[in-house]
């Protein structure tokens, strides 16, 4: 499928890399040992290192260096045992310190691979340049006086891990891919809550076109995007933009933009800064970061597998679809609910089940897989049933049903409900029978050669079941019957 977008002089390529900051689940900051919690009120999350009082000191959050090695591991990139915090030198009303401590020529991660799966099949191998940790900024607030802007200091100091892709990304379309996957990495791993409304994961998206296989164009970065919908809105309309510069004789500005998300427009904030225009220097105050290998393959063994793992395993050895796979794999709690759910089951009816009713029940009715009253072994419990010819697909959809809504077991309502599937040939005959006798006319123009009614004595037969004969047995009947 051909990523190029038509323009009124030609076709052009899109060229996009993506900054995405994920903050590090941890319950203390990278540097002080103020809470991270969301929803505090103002301010209380702030410690004396976080407001930058004079003489105060960072000291490294172990367990968030501990998160972004386990993150590298994740996205099968090096893990450097060396790397530098420097400091990040600009002014801003929520950065108190002047400066923000990140990490520049030394970063804890560098180069890796994130594979994304199209809707249409194909996959695409994103090359990771790098993943740095540095802490976050504060929160300006203008719309909270009418003349005076608020400073909430709570996310200064929270840790995040910026990871930067290559640019390697051609459509919109792969660019949300590319963070709905590496969402579903960080979630497996538990290394980043990716929240995207609480703003812990967010992404700034750099964004060029050029003729197919000419030189690099131009790059806007919009910044701090923070869902799916608005970074493919975001680059639709960057690239739109910039098209049209081009072909109307101006040139791109290299410059830092905002997305609007009333308008879905983008807007420029600021010219684009070069890395020198930030001073960077190592930070004096913290000696250089060193990991013990020991320590990286210690965390390498506890790693749970990873969405790739075990979508190959669905598809090579279950013979799911590469779509059921992948809606299966997209969370961590998902796929460990099919893999108890169809444990010695029909591995591709199960998925079937979830995939369609299971996830249709819990969108319609809001509830996530957590709070759901069908536990796995239940799912599980009434495919066994469809399986064995107890009672019927169809059947099996009221049953679900009342599952979903009680948290009852199948068999339990099956039995109390009189459900069970008739395969016995004798009453199967006794119905096709009434149902032949009732309907001469029809039984004589279906043997004068109108194939279609056969469908219309099916439907009699089942009706007159009540939907518990078993389909199968009855178009063998029936059609030795009406062809006899």
């Amino acid at each position: 499928m051909s990523n190029l977008v038509e323009g009124r002089t030609g076709e052009w390529e899109v060229v996009i890399g993506l900054e995405v900051h994920a903050q590090v689940s941890s319950t203390a900051k990278l540097f002080s040992g103020a809470p991270t919690a969301f929803g505090a009120d103002p301010n209380a999350n702030v410690s004396l290192v976080d407001a930058a009082m004079p003489g105060m000191l960072p000291v490294i959050n172990q367990e968030c260096v501990r998160q972004a090695v386990r993150t590298g591991l994740g996205l099968n990139a090096v893990i450097n045992l060396v790397s530098v915090f420097d400091r990040k030198n600009y002014f801003y009303a929520d950065l108190p310190q002047g400066y923000q401590i990140s990490q520049f020529k030394q970063p804890i991660v560098g180069e890796g691979t994130l594979r994304i799966d199209m809707p249409d099949g194909t996959t695409i191998d994103v090359g990771i340049e790098r993943l740095h940790l540095e802490q976050d900024a504060g929160k300006s607030m203008h719309d909270q006086h009418p003349s005076k802007s608020y400073i909430d200091l709570n996310r200064t100091g929270v840790a995040l891990m910026e990871i930067v892709s290559r640019p390697d990304i051609r459509s919109a379309a792969q660019a949300a891919a590319y963070v709905k996957k590496l969402r579903s990495i960080l979630r497996y791993l538990g290394t980043c809550d990716g929240n995207m409304e609480e703003g812990s994961l967010r992404a700034d998206v750099n964004v060029s076109v050029r003729r197919p296989g000419g030189p690099l164009g131009t790059r806007t970065e919009t910044k701090n995007l923070n869902s799916l919908r608005f970074i493919q809105q975001a680059i639709d309309y960057e690239v739109a933009r910039q098209i049209e510069i081009i072909e109307d004789g101006g040139e791109v500005d290299q410059e830092t933009r905002l997305f609007d998300t009333g308008t879905g427009a983008t807007r420029t904030m600021r010219s684009k800064e070069d890395a020198h225009d930030y001073r960077y220097f190592p930070d004096p105050d913290l000696l250089p970061l060193v990991i013990e290998q020991a320590e990286v393959d210690e965390l390498r063994a506890a790693l749970p597998e990873l969405p790739d793992a075990i979508k190959d395993r669905l598809t090579s050895e279950y013979g799911l679809s590469a779509y059921d796979a992948s809606v299966i794999i997209e969370e961590r709690e998902t796929a460990a609910y099919y893999e108890a759910a169809s444990a010695g089951r029909d591995r591709k009816l199960v998925a079937n089940w979830m995939t369609v009713e299971l996830f249709g029940a819990l969108n319609k009715s809001g509830e996530s897989l957590a709070d759901c009253n069908v536990a796995p072994e239940a799912l599980g419990g009434l495919v066994a049933l469809i399986e064995d010819g107890t009672i019927s697909g169809k059947i099996a959809k009221d049953v679900f049903a009342e599952m979903f809504e009680t948290g009852r077991d199948a068999a339990d309502i099956v039995e109390e409900k009189g459900l069970k599937q008739v395969s016995d040939s004798g009453a199967i005959e006794a119905m096709i029978d009434e149902v032949m006798a009732a309907n001469e006319d029809k039984v004589a123009e279906y043997r004068g050669g109108k194939d279609k009614l056969f469908g219309f004595f099916v439907g009699q037969v089942m009706k007159a079941s009540k939907g518990q004969a078993n389909p199968g047995m009855v178009n063998q009947v029936l059609r030795a019957k009406l062809d006899g």
